[in-house]
């Protein structure tokens, strides 16, 4: 199967909203279509992050990748994460998720990042062998924390 990358379009938000709402399925989130969409269509009409897609040959999506502009304070430059990467079982191995992560940095360049930033699953090997064979490097010096907050 042969796959090409491009900035999302407006016309591409219905077809990554499902992507997306795949992709939280993927991290164990109950589906919500609705949910996902809303999401998707805020960001990208907000401006709030870059997304990408992967097409296959007759044009359908099938994959996508979601860039949020961000700061590192201690190198004082601006950074991206990359928070979002997905593409669809069947089109798993085909190079499509290699292409978006290729296009991702393509763009953080452009842009004028200094690096880009990315979290996965312990258990997401086959995702870390692909950021590995990139050049991705797995941080051995920072724990991550989070903490929720209580509902508004």
């Amino acid at each position: 199967m042969t796959t090409t990358t491009r900035p999302a379009q407006a016309a591409d938000l219905p077809a990554i909203a499902r992507l997306f709402d795949l992709y939280r399925q993927f991290y164990e989130q109950a589906a919500d279509a609705q949910r996902a969409a809303d999401f998707i269509r805020q960001r990208f009409e907000r401006n709030e992050s870059v997304i990408l897609v992967a097409e296959d040959a007759s044009g359908a999506l099938v994959g996508f990748c979601q860039l949020y502009p961000s700061f590192c304070s201690v190198e004082a430059l601006p950074i991206g994460v990359l928070y979002d990467l997905f593409v669809l079982h069947e089109a798993r191995g085909q190079g499509a998720g290699r292409q978006l992560l290729l296009a991702a940095e393509a763009r953080a360049m452009a842009d004028g990042l200094a690096r880009l930033d990315l979290t996965t699953a312990r258990t997401n090997t086959t995702a870390q062998r692909l950021y590995e064979s990139l050049g991705w490097a797995r941080d051995t010096v920072f724990l991550a924390y989070s903490r929720r907050l209580p509902a508004h």
